[in-house]
């Protein structure tokens, strides 16, 4: 797992993406009450993402990581073609993506999970085709993640704060899919008869994301409907 350098904190600071100050504050109060009164165990089937909403939180964070690392390799290494326009939008997604990773790892705060380590090997980062579709799965996947998870939180704090980051994962989305089919932003793949997201369980989804991580995670502690 690429680790925060530098120049992700300028691009941070530069953009001001994360006005969420008080929001972290009151999340790791939060977070650390509601952490189990033992350390979290480690595990022989993986990095073990914690109960009830740090659990949740946790799930989160690690999926935030794998995006954040995605579209930094997509912008250090630039697919071949690549516009003006994509090369901007795709470093707005970068930075909102590292800002959202840095959000949970700070609310979190002792809680958190380590850095993942991702798996990118079937990625081909210089083929315009290969990325995208990588996009979109990810943010198709993003989305479909917190809507599923939204139930499962019990803080409404944490709940808020969730509903404003699948907002923009869904901006995201929408991008991705224009730009592969124009008009294909809220078809029937992710868009069900009731004109609403559909949603995934974190083991349907960690099921997905297994495939582009190295790192094992453990999310059978995380709470169930």
């Amino acid at each position: 797992m690429t680790t925060k350098t530098s120049n992700d904190k300028q691009q941070l600071s530069r953009r001001n993406f994360i006005g969420y100050a008080s929001a972290v504050t009151a999340i790791a109060a939060l977070a650390a009450c509601s952490k189990d009164d033992n350390d979290m165990p480690s595990s022989s089937s993986g990095i073990d993402l914690g109960s009830g909403d740090t659990g949740i939180l946790n799930y989160a964070y690690a999926l935030e990581q794998l995006e954040a690392a995605f579209y930094k390799q997509v912008t250090d290494t630039p697919f071949s073609g690549i516009t003006a326009a994509e090369t901007a939008l795709l470093t707005d997604i970068r930075d909102h993506e590292i800002a959202h990773r840095e959000f949970f790892k700070k609310a979190l705060g002792s809680s958190a999970i380590p850095g993942l380590e991702v798996n990118f090997s079937g990625i081909q980062f210089n083929d315009r085709t290969s990325v995208l579709n990588t996009a979109k799965a990810f943010e198709d996947l993003g989305v479909s993640a917190y809507n599923g998870a939204g139930k499962l939180i019990t803080n409404p704090d944490y709940l808020l704060i969730a509903g404003k980051i699948v907002s923009v994962e869904a901006r995201h989305a929408a991008y991705i899919r224009d730009l592969i089919s124009n008009g294909s932003f809220a078809d029937n793949t992710v868009i069900d008869a009731n004109g609403l997201d559909r949603g995934r369980s974190p083991m349907e989804v960690l099921m997905i994301a297994s495939s582009f991580l190295k790192s094992k995670i453990n999310a059978s502690n995380l709470p169930t409907p």
